[in-house]
């Protein structure tokens, strides 16, 4: 499935569970078959723009092209207005639980260290935060990395997945999505950039 495509069908899940309504509820509210629905949130379907505008009527959603430059200020006004925090699911939660299983498991066996004590800290706040930014790949990218570091004492690899766990807490903080990075220009060049600016 391509990103575009995967962020509109997990907003459209995303959309249909906050107003509490299960895929055959919308199906009957929508006129599309309720599997239709299950392809299109699972990324089975490419999805058509009638119904993507039918979806988006009955979910209280609108569909409007933004200019690339001023998405950073929409976005932020929809996570200011979006309510209550993404709640992770059933398999995200299960990741989380192993990655706090190795960590327990790696503070008893090097109790001084200090980087194990911050990612305990680190996982509190994500907790506290509401996984707003917590997807199962990540979680289990973490759980990866902890088991290498279980199985080879690697310093190295706690390192890394506190400064991983860092940047997960600030985004939470911050309401900011991961899945898209800043570009990173420089304060200044010797030539003019290739798109004019």
């Amino acid at each position: 499935m391509a990103y575009a495509t995967e962020q509109i069908a997990q907003a459209l899940k995303a959309a249909r569970e906050t107003k509490g309504l299960s895929q055959r509820a919308l199906s009957g509210l929508a006129g599309m078959p309720q599997s239709h629905i299950s392809r299109i949130e699972s990324g089975g379907v490419d999805l058509r723009v009638s119904s993507l505008v039918e979806l988006a009527r009955v979910l209280d959603l609108e569909l409007t092209l933004v200019p690339r430059r001023s998405l950073s200020a929409v976005n932020s006004i929809v996570r200011s207005t979006a309510g209550a925090p993404r709640q992770p699911g059933p398999a995200t939660r299960k990741a989380w639980r192993n990655v706090l299983a190795k960590l327990d498991k790696l503070s008893h066996t090097d109790p001084t260290n200090t980087e194990l004590a911050q990612l305990r800290r680190l996982t509190r706040d994500l907790e506290h935060l509401g996984f707003r930014v917590v997807d199962l790949p990540m979680v289990r990218d973490m759980n990866k990395r902890l088991d290498a570091v279980l199985e080879k004492r690697d310093a190295d690899g706690i390192h890394r997945v506190l400064i991983e766990m860092k940047n997960l807490r600030n985004a939470a903080a911050h309401g900011v999505t991961l899945d898209a990075p800043d570009i990173v220009r420089p304060a200044y060049s010797l030539e003019e950039d290739s798109d004019g600016e």
